[in-house]
């Protein structure tokens, strides 16, 4: 801040002095209303979700830009935020390595001419990067013979490799499966990374190693999703899947149907996990297929498709609904005006949340015995509560809509009473599939069904990874070692994710 001292006697330096400190008032309350906009705007003028981080990053690169210009320019007040910046000195990952850096006096001699001696010291620590390098590994295999006869030359056998006679070591497939999958870094855009460092690969090169990877990791695939499907209690969601359709010239919508299993919340033995499988169509016929040998409960939203889980013979399959749907059609209702039925909806199934969040982390016991405490009393209300409004409002207005959902699914709404491990909504599932939406805007279709199912192997072995915080390209690049070098098929379930020990 400028001391009243130094300003100057100058009317037109004071001038100066004020529109520059406008100036950079204006631009901070022009990004600032922006950056407000974004995040709590109405729905039709927010940011789309998939596109809100590089937004904000932008707005907030705007920010940064103009503080720093303020602190530069000593004729205005530097701004300040409200809070600090969080500094991270001192509590940087344990692994990473540390260059030492010393940085000693000129001179370390005193003026009586004594010399001085070390009293303590301060350190500080700063993130570094060594940007991405790429190296040739060369691979000598020397021949012997003998001297005093002629038996032969011996010669080590040549390693395996995933791609036999290519360029290309495990871990740099793995950087690209990694990439493209995880990271939403399409090939093409790697291939121009790759031409920086003077390495020229075709886009389609980088797509049959691509292709050759999900070959060989598919039966790892097999043996999660035949994982998965052991369970008692999954959840089930799809998404679109648009695919290249040469005949007509334009992509045909296929679907990725997520199965997932996240025992977490109720503490249960069996790791987190994943599986899309890419389908054709969205009927249910695919569903029942994908769940053949799967008995128990499965959570899902309202979507009809899944019924025709409930008519198998055996009678194997409970449907668990979506309270997060539920409660999300009432929103819609609340957003539109003054709804004082949508509103008192809202306010119990927020009652309800409010407890699951209590019991977060508990066993399934625990769970059901707070539920039966505090939730069923809630349940019991709100069914009365359903029952009246849904004789007062049209069938065909959005709120009586919203109150018919919820009456339609009521039973499978509470199930979550009657069974600890059951959870109030299938946000598991959803959060999985949000990386496979990005990656869909990112690479618009796949470009045959052959692929589509490619992108659902890798996806799923990525996302089980990243729920069971494993580094996907470590695991990537030792598992393809581990089956090149000819792991055994019986002992597949080895190399699951979360089986996963670094070599």
């Amino acid at each position: 801040m400028i001391a009243t001292a130094d300003f100057p006697d100058d009317m037109d330096a004071l001038k100066a002095i004020i529109v520059a400190q406008s100036e950079q008032n204006a631009r901070l309350e022009t990004l600032i209303a922006v950056l407000r906009q974004a995040m709590f705007g109405r729905k039709s003028e927010k940011v789309d979700p998939e596109q809100f981080e590089l937004a904000l990053e932008d707005i907030e690169f705007g920010i940064a830009q103009v503080e720093a210009e303020g602190e530069a320019n000593l004729m205005v007040t530097p701004t300040q935020t409200s809070k600090p910046r969080k500094t991270n000195r001192g509590a940087l990952p344990k692994h990473l390595p540390r260059i030492e850096e010393v940085v000693e006096p000129d001179s370390t001699v005193c003026g009586c001419g004594a010399e001085r001696h070390v009293i303590g010291e301060d350190v500080s620590e700063r993130l570094d990067i060594v940007p991405a390098q790429f190296r040739v590994i060369v691979t000598r295999r020397s021949k012997y013979a003998c001297r005093s006869c002629e038996n032969g030359i011996v010669q080590a056998p040549a390693r395996a490799h995933l791609i036999p006679g290519g360029m290309p070591t495990e871990a740099i497939i793995a950087h690209v499966i990694v990439c493209k999958y995880a990271d939403h870094l399409p090939l093409y855009r790697q291939a121009q990374i790759y031409s920086r460092q003077g390495i020229d690969l075709d886009r389609s090169t980088l797509a049959a190693w691509v292709g050759r990877a999900a070959f060989e990791l598919r039966p790892v695939f097999y043996a999660l999703i035949t994982d998965l499907k052991r369970s008692s209690k999954l959840f089930m969601d799809e998404t679109k899947a648009p695919v290249l359709d040469p005949g007509r010239k334009k992509t045909k919508t296929g679907y990725f149907w997520a199965l997932a299993r996240d025992d977490r919340p109720w503490n249960g033995d069996d790791p987190p996990g994943v599986a899309f499988t890419y389908a054709p169509g969205r009927s249910g016929q695919y569903a029942d297929k994908i769940l053949n040998g799967f008995a128990g409960t499965l959570q899902v939203d309202g979507y009809a498709g899944y019924n025709r889980l409930l008519k198998r013979p055996q009678k194997d399959i409970k449907l668990a609904y979506c309270w997060a749907h539920a409660r999300r059609k009432l929103y819609e209702v609340a957003q539109t005006g003054v709804t004082p039925i949508a509103d008192e909806g809202l306010q119990q199934i927020a009652a309800l949340y409010r407890i699951e969040k209590s019991i977060r982390g508990q066993s399934p016991v625990e769970r059901l015995d707070a539920r039966q405490k505090h939730s069923k009393p809630i349940i019991d209300a709100f069914e009365t509560w359903l029952a009246a409004n849904r004789t007062r409002v049209s069938t065909k207005a959005p709120l009586g809509q919203a109150l018919n959902y919820i009456g339609k699914y009521w039973g499978g709404l509470c199930l979550f009473l009657t069974d600890g491990r059951v959870e109030m909504d299938s946000n598991a599932v959803e959060r999985t599939i949000r990386p496979i939406a990005l990656s869909r805007k990112n690479a618009l279709f796949a470009g045959h069904d052959a692929g589509a199912q490619n992108w659902a192997t890798i996806a799923s072995l990525i996302e089980t990874c990243k729920l069971n915080s494993v580094d996907p390209h470590a695991w990537f690049a030792d598992t393809l070692t581990a089956i090149v070098n000819g792991h055994k098929q019986f002992d597949i379930d080895a190399l699951l994710p979360w089986n996963y020990t670094a070599l």
